[in-house]
């Protein structure tokens, strides 16, 4: 084999071992999380992700489309909550979300990012009329799976 056969095999693994490393590190980068189909608000469809960051935190990132604005709702409320379920027994409060219209579209969009210390098992969505209640007091609106 001569030299220009090695540089064509060398760099041909080089190549694989790189698109290798890339596919792996991607989908080691958190587990993303379907909601399932909500009774409460039918067309609302979404998923959470969640990852690790340096300090060993879980980032959760919650994606939301068509979800109708809470004061909508039968009966209306303030705003929706997420909530946080760890080691299936801690449920807390991780934040309020909230709908709106992207520019040119009709889609109601709901984003929504925070950090925990806790390792989540489940998230979910209520319509609650007070933001900083500590505990869900009405119909859950989306939830994930146990994962």
């Amino acid at each position: 084999m001569n030299s220009r056969n090695w540089f064509k095999l060398a760099k041909s693994i080089g190549l694989t071992i790189t698109a290798a490393t890339l596919i792996l590190s991607m989908s080691s980068c958190g587990k993303k999380i379907k909601f399932l189909s909500s009774s409460v608000v039918p067309a609302a469809t979404g998923f959470v992700k969640i990852s690790r960051d340096g300090n060993d935190n879980y980032l959760i990132n919650v994606h939301i489309t068509n979800l109708a604005e809470s004061k909508q709702l039968q009966p209306g409320r303030k705003a929706y909550i997420v909530w946080l379920v760890a080691d299936n027994t801690i449920t807390k409060n991780i934040g309020q979300i909230q709908s709106s219209n992207s520019f040119l579209s009709k889609t109601l969009r709901a984003n929504f990012k925070t950090v925990s210390s806790f390792m989540p098992t489940r998230v979910f969505l209520t319509a609650e009329d007070d933001v900083s209640v500590q505990f869900p007091t009405s119909e859950v609106v989306l939830t994930t799976p146990e994962f």
